[in-house]
């Protein structure tokens, strides 16, 4: 078992899920309850990285990102490192690419609370605020549980994003999944089928979890 390409993972996973819960939250309010005429664009550009191939979406990462980027260059003058083949480079394309699976749980949620619950609300005297905090929040929990979960899980096992934007630097952006592609190159077929089990482990965990957070969500 590769501990470090392990911890590294478990890292960019925690932090992808964290970083990714609040503005998946504000995406999945304003895509479940409006009907404006970007909508569907907008719910486009966020399903993307689900029917895009890998290689195709980390060659746009890799020009976004990359030190001819303006965000690359941004990055180079605060930090004096390159963005791309780096755990911060590594992070940003894993909450672009994990994005669809945080918003969708977490649509499906708000869609399923009735406007007049929140209408009774406003009329109780509860601010927006309030309603979002005491009543959308409790109801949509399981969606956002799930969110959580398919985006941990999805990052443990990203494999061709993270290849383009970080390669194979130890302790840097080698990731789990790059550490099993590795030991198979090897034919090191024990430590490759170790690894694969963790995660096919954790893979079939996080599936469960969110069927069953699934069944919570409140029917109309």
């Amino acid at each position: 078992m590769d501990w470090q390409a392990l911890s590294l993972s478990l890292q960019l996973a925690s932090a992808t899920a964290l970083l990714l819960l609040p503005p998946s939250v504000w995406l999945a309010r304003l895509l479940a309850w409006s009907d404006w005429r970007g909508r569907a664009a907008l719910e486009a550009a966020i399903l993307l990285p689900l029917v895009l191939p890998p290689t195709v979406l980390g060659y746009y990462l890799l020009l976004g990102l990359g030190g001819a980027s303006p965000l690359g260059q941004a990055y180079h003058a605060l930090s004096g490192r390159m963005l791309v083949f780096s755990f911060d480079g590594l992070l940003v394309a894993s909450l672009i690419v994990n994005l669809p699976f945080a918003v969708q749980p977490m649509q499906r949620s708000f869609a399923a609370i009735p406007r007049e619950l929140r209408e009774a609300a406003w009329v109780s005297g509860l601010s927006r605020w309030q309603t979002f905090r005491r009543i959308e929040l409790p109801l949509a929990w399981p969606g956002i549980a799930a969110a959580l979960a398919l985006s941990f899980a999805h990052t443990l096992g990203e494999f061709g994003v993270v290849l383009m934007v970080g390669g194979s630097l130890p302790g840097e952006t080698r990731t789990i999944a790059i550490a099993i592609y590795d030991q198979a190159q090897a034919f090191n077929d024990a430590a490759a089928a170790g690894m694969s089990a963790l995660l096919l482990a954790l893979s079939f965990v996080a599936v469960i979890l969110v069927s069953r957070l699934g069944r919570s969500l409140p029917r109309r």
